[in-house]
């Protein structure tokens, strides 16, 4: 590649830059594809004639991309996209090596990598020309996935409260597409801000959003909602062993930040939460002495043993431990 076609490498994958070879790299497909329709719809927008090749890196044959790439009979643009990298062939490696010392005009190669050290010598190679890279990498932490619901809201140009936000990453956050399309509904189903309510108006029967309540209202020493939401949600055939995780997620928090000082951000940054977590925690961690936290830990403890087999009666159980917890904190 000339200088000139040499982007900066770590590129957004809301808005991957145009270039002559992209690399999206890392195990979260969502994101992948994501990034890969805006490519699409950027190089459509430039032509509406754009021709699109699939490749299998894995399967590959040699001497495929270097047919592909060239030029068509009426010249129309071109977008190849090359996925399976973690597992190409060794033609492929060759073929990839050689055409990224001389790529085609009017052609975009696409590579998709899951992530590995399969294929190093591309990888380095790559990062030696400046190829554009985006990271596609699983969003783990309720943080990371608070700020997609966010991102995902304000290029909407629509707003969601941070109860909401915190309220819909509980209830649907395990799957980033099922995030995706949970933000999207609530864009297209509703008007205004986006609050809790309408969060649980969409989502509020799933079981991480019966625990988010359950395990709110017990920290908040609120016991009769704590109580009832438990009971309601045990009726229905939630499984009591995400409720106490859930508890347990919420006390380890409280605890973690009752007699931390500092700035939400900077504590965010410590503890690996995100600073709504930090302010809600703190909110909670008021209504709590060292010596009540200490309890409702070991309440918990025996509590997931007990739901997990150790007791005949595991909603006894998890109720026994709503009820000690809702009752051990200062209203």
């Amino acid at each position: 590649m000339t200088p000139a076609a040499r982007p900066s490498a770590g590129a957004d994958w809301r808005d991957v830059p145009l270039a002559p070879v992209v690399l999206l790299f890392g195990p979260e497909e969502f994101i992948a594809s994501r990034a890969l329709d805006g490519l699409r719809r950027k190089l459509r927008d430039q032509n509406q004639e754009l021709e699109i090749t699939t490749l299998d890196a894995a399967t590959y044959s040699a001497g495929t991309l270097g047919m592909v790439a060239s030029p068509s009979l009426f010249s129309e643009p071109k977008l190849i996209e090359a996925s399976n990298l973690s597992s190409m062939s060794d033609d492929f490696l060759a073929d990839a090596l050689a055409y990224l010392s001389d790529p085609a005009p009017d052609v975009t190669l696409t590579l998709m990598h899951g992530g590995g050290t399969r294929g190093k010598r591309l990888l380095d190679a790559l990062k030696a020309a400046g190829v554009p890279r985006v990271d596609c990498l699983a969003l783990k932490k309720d943080q990371e996935k608070s700020a997609f619901v966010t991102a995902e809201f304000q290029l909407a140009r629509r707003r969601i409260d941070a109860q909401a936000v915190r309220a819909l990453v509980a209830a649907v956050g395990a799957n980033l597409s099922e995030l995706a399309a949970a933000c999207q509904q609530l864009i297209a189903d509703t008007t205004g801000m986006v609050d809790s309510d309408a969060v649980d108006k969409y989502y509020g029967g799933r079981v991480e959003a019966t625990a988010f309540r359950v395990a709110d209202a017990a920290l908040a020493g609120n016991a009769p909602v704590a109580l009832s939401s438990l009971r309601h949600a045990l009726a229905t055939g939630v499984d009591p062993v995400p409720l106490v995780a859930a508890l347990a997620m919420k006390v380890r928090q409280v605890a973690k930040v009752h007699s931390a000082r500092g700035s939400s951000a900077q504590l965010g940054r410590d503890l690996g939460m995100a600073p709504w977590q930090v302010d809600a925690a703190r909110r909670d961690a008021g209504h709590w002495t060292a010596e009540g936290l200490a309890a409702a830990i070991q309440a918990l403890a025996e509590a997931d043993a007990q739901v997990k087999g150790a007791a005949r009666d595991p909603l006894y159980a998890v109720e026994r431990a709503v009820t000690l917890i809702a009752t051990s904190a200062r209203r």
